[in-house]
């Protein structure tokens, strides 16, 4: 076969080659952005955390709703997620086979995160979670591939996210209200309380002494269930979302190897790219 005849073969090659480049260099910065927000953010104490982007570093624990298991393995963890492959066999006379997703999901409830100061929650949607357990295995035909991943209870592991407080949700106001309907239901506990002048009903005077003592009620709730109500979930300006079981410079010193791998293939795949189609424009 002529050079000419192995050109539209080294093109395709170069294409390819090309796309590996980009995506290994996508990598290497993703990577190098990864290690510099987890060596530039110090790691913080749950209970004086400021809300905003943070690094935290505690046990995780199950949900508030109680232990959860993985689906496939009905293994104790705090998260999972699963891939179930279907094999997909070649036609007669060619050869290879594939694998063709069927089913996948990840847990959504959030898990606790204690460390020695307090406790927080952490939403794991949208995180990029790295598992304390991956395990693959086969049916007993192997026409079914399982994968499942999970973090498990008592792990120690680093959040970097955004740390927000739902403790404003509703508005003190709706609260209030709340509050105050579900007093009126008891008219007799409400007159004893709050009718200074025994004259079997609320003036004015004595209706803002009962939005006060619901309002004040609100409040003394709101700064009691702030630490158990604020939540590491994605972040809204583009930062990293990660969940690993390393610590914090283990963390750093991964991330820092994946760029140098990426890097490396990203100069290597460059170099073959330009092979390719030098091969490809050659009379």
């Amino acid at each position: 076969m002529s050079a000419a005849g192995h050109a539209p073969g080294f093109l395709a090659l170069a294409l390819l080659l090309a796309a590996g480049t980009v995506y290994a260099v996508y990598y290497f910065f993703t990577s190098l952005r990864r290690d510099r927000f987890a060596a530039d953010t110090p790691v913080a104490h749950i209970r004086s955390a400021a809300q905003g982007y943070v690094h935290l570093e505690g046990t995780a624990g199950p949900p508030a709703e109680g232990p959860i298991s993985s689906p496939l393995g009905k293994l104790s963890c705090v998260w999972w997620d699963y891939k179930i492959e279907q094999r997909q066999r070649a036609a007669a006379g060619n050869r290879g086979e594939s694998w063709h997703v069927v089913d996948r999901a990840a847990s959504v409830a959030p898990f606790t995160l204690r460390d020695a100061d307090g406790e927080c929650l952490v939403g794991p949607v949208g995180a990029d979670v790295t598992p304390t357990l991956h395990r693959t295995w086969y049916d007993s035909d192997r026409d079914y591939r399982y994968t499942e991943r999970l973090i498990a209870p008592g792990a120690h592991i680093t959040v970097l996210g955004e740390l927000r407080s739902h403790s404003a949700v509703e508005s003190i106001e709706q609260e209030v209200g709340k509050i105050v309907v579900a007093w009126k239901t008891d008219q007799a506990a409400l007159l004893a309380r709050f009718d200074l002048n025994h004259d079997g009903q609320l003036d004015a005077a004595e209706w803002e002494a009962v939005r006060a003592a619901a309002r004040e009620q609100v409040e003394a709730n709101l700064a009691s269930r702030q630490a158990r109500v604020s939540v590491v979930g994605q972040t809204t300006h583009g930062e990293p979302f990660l969940i690993a079981p390393l610590d914090g410079q283990r963390l750093i010193e991964r991330e820092k190897h994946r760029a140098a791998l990426a890097l490396a293939a990203s100069v290597l795949l460059a170099f073959l790219t330009a092979w390719a189609a030098q091969k490809a424009l050659l009379p």
